[in-house]
């Protein structure tokens, strides 16, 4: 009796034991998910403004001499003061220019561009407002002195719009008119090279490792020295790029095609570990099928091996692009950190990155550029999950189960 209520005891106490695990397991998961919402959430409430502009309907009178002299900013100007006859001094005339964008004469150089027709009449311009302007009818920045802003929403037709060229421009010393495209670009670009490098010579080094190289010392030493390149900091391989692509072999500054090699070098770990790991996953009865009705090794490997592993190497490709695409202190030891307001058309040109431009934009002292830092976080974080969608996608798809 004495015994078996020793045994209960134990159990008991192993059952209580387990259900602080689970307990302590549940909260920490719940934890971690409260801190990932209210980071997303603080992002998301600081970002979205950045994400709506507004705009007014101003018309502006085409004045044909003024117009043929490339006169534009001049035209707006003009109009815009006409909007306003009440502000006679130079300060009240100053602040008035200051609610409007600095875009106005492109707009309607534009207009004019694709109508030479409108020359000697009035159109109307839909004129982007200042970053300040803008900030004060979002609520977050109060002008002090809001006696102008008022006027302007009194006398012109004031719209709130989404801000598509936030995706459509380059980026600008002026807030309101910065946008993402040049960095979305300049990644798609860096990561394509990275990528595409970086697959080809990954999922050699990993057929040659597990399937063809002799298993020896100098194997294993090679194999250790892989598995320890995947911790390296990131900035040891800007280092690296910075000392022979851009010292030795002279390529463009600030190219993609830098920043492509060298992310391909900081990724080229992790496709090799994760194609070897799909590669081990795949049955070893099928390569032995395929030599037994009289196929060769290379035939085995890469007509049956290889194929079935393809869905793992592409998981592992795509969370390697992943995290290239995220990566900054490398790109930075390169040059990727100028100003860059071109979109570049190539990967020979100077561009520059997402995760770059983020931190561009989080050092400039404009309190616009704090929505954009945060809106270009969103983008980013979109994009991170978008690619891991992608790589549990290609795995449930294309998975066997043996």
């Amino acid at each position: 009796m004495t015994d078996l209520s020793a045994r209960n005891s134990l159990l008991a106490r192993r059952r209580a034991a387990e259900a602080r695990f689970r307990r302590y397991g549940a909260a920490a998961l719940a934890l971690t998910t409260l801190f990932l919402a209210f980071l997303l959430w603080d992002v998301a409430a600081k970002g979205w403004p950045a994400f709506l502009e507004h705009r007014v309907a101003l018309p502006v009178a085409i004045d044909p001499a003024r117009a043929a002299a490339g006169d534009f900013d001049g035209l707006v100007k003009d109009a815009i003061l006409a909007q306003f006859p009440e502000a006679q001094s130079r300060s009240q005339r100053k602040a008035v220019l200051a609610l409007f964008s600095r875009d106005g004469e492109t707009q309607v150089a534009r207009q004019l561009a694709a109508d030479p027709g409108l020359s000697g009449k009035t159109i109307t311009a839909d004129l982007l407002l200042s970053d300040t302007a803008d900030l004060h009818l979002k609520g977050i920045a109060p002008l002090a002195d809001a006696t102008a802003i008022t006027a302007l929403t009194e006398k012109l037709p004031v719209t709130r719009a989404f801000a598509w060229r936030f995706f459509s421009n380059g980026d600008s010393r002026e807030a309101e008119q910065a946008g993402l495209r040049g960095a979305l670009i300049g990644s798609l670009l860096t990561v394509a090279v990275a990528l595409g490098l970086g697959l080809v010579f990954g999922v050699a080094a990993a057929v040659y490792l597990e399937e063809f190289a002799p298993k020896n010392r100098f194997t294993d030493f090679i194999e250790v020295n892989i598995n320890n390149l995947a911790a390296v900091p990131s900035i040891i391989f800007g280092l690296l790029g910075l000392a022979m692509f851009l010292n030795v072999f002279g390529l463009p500054r600030s190219s993609p095609l830098v920043g492509g090699l060298v992310l391909s070098l900081l990724v080229l770990p992790t496709i090799i570990i994760a194609a070897r790991a799909a590669l081990k996953a795949v049955p070893p009865s099928i390569k032995e099928a395929a030599l037994g009705v009289g196929a060769s090794e290379q035939q085995a490997v890469f007509h049956h091996v290889l194929p079935l592993a393809l869905p793992g190497i592409l998981t592992g490709a795509i969370l390697g692009m992943a995290r290239a695409f995220g990566e900054t202190a490398p790109l930075l030891m390169i040059g990727m950190v100028a100003f860059i307001a071109d979109v570049p058309r190539g990967i020979t040109e100077a561009a520059t990155v997402l995760p770059v431009q983020i931190y561009l934009w989080s050092d400039l002292p404009e309190l616009a550029f704090r929505s954009k830092t945060a809106a270009a976080i969103l983008v980013l974080i979109a994009v991170l999950f978008a690619a891991n969608a992608l790589a549990i996608y290609l795995r449930n798809r294309f998975e066997r189960r043996w």
